[in-house]
């Protein structure tokens, strides 16, 4: 079990760079929790309720003493009415790419704080606004084929290569990346956390 009284649900990578920035001791314990939308579920309430769900997962498998803060987040590109999850292989990328390519689409990110003793929780969620330029079926392929796309929603990272596509962003980048620091940081200082230098 983690000795950190803030506890990462999540084992990305991408999130556990981006709350380090917060310069706060947290232990990471991935949740293991089905990521579908059920019928008739709209974008944002997918991704606030899957943030919920894990952060709630991981608390109540930590159980209530001691005291801990369980931060879950996730990340879903939607483009119009579609949410776009992550490729199931390097042909799917390319096709999630193409679809984007030109295109203005959203990015929300659900993120949810639990308190272990409790159980009290609270969650939101964060939109940012991406505009990707067009490109050629090569460019896009020379991209898939590093590899960066294949576990990324929307087949692209910001914060690495795929950012040669992005014209725009509107709104928060972190939340691009997987985690908006802002918003997060206010809820964990809600929640009783103490970040350095606030």
């Amino acid at each position: 079990m983690p000795a950190s009284s803030l506890v990462l649900a999540s084992g990305s990578p991408r999130r556990r760079e981006l709350l380090s920035r917060l310069k706060v001791p947290f232990a990471t314990v991935p949740a293991e929790i089905a990521e579908t939308a059920r019928p008739g579920e709209r974008p944002r309430e997918l991704a606030e309720r899957l943030a919920r769900e894990k952060a709630e997962s991981v608390a109540a498998q930590l159980g209530r003493t001691p005291r801990r803060v369980v931060l879950g987040s996730d990340t879903i590109v939607v483009l119009g009415d579609e949410v776009l999850g992550k490729p199931r292989d390097p042909e799917h990328a390319v096709a999630l790419l193409r679809k984007l390519s030109g295109c203005t689409h959203l990015v929300l990110t659900g993120i949810a704080v639990v308190e272990s003793d409790t159980g009290r929780a609270r969650s939101r969620v964060v939109e940012s606004r991406v505009t990707l330029r067009r490109a050629d079926e090569r460019e896009l392929r020379d991209y898939v084929a590093t590899g960066e796309a294949l576990d990324k929603a929307g087949a692209y990272a910001l914060q690495g290569a795929g950012r040669r596509f992005v014209m725009e962003v509107e709104g928060s980048e972190t939340n691009v990346i997987g985690l908006p620091l802002e918003e997060t940081m206010a809820m964990l200082q809600d929640a009783g956390v103490e970040i350095p230098g606030c």
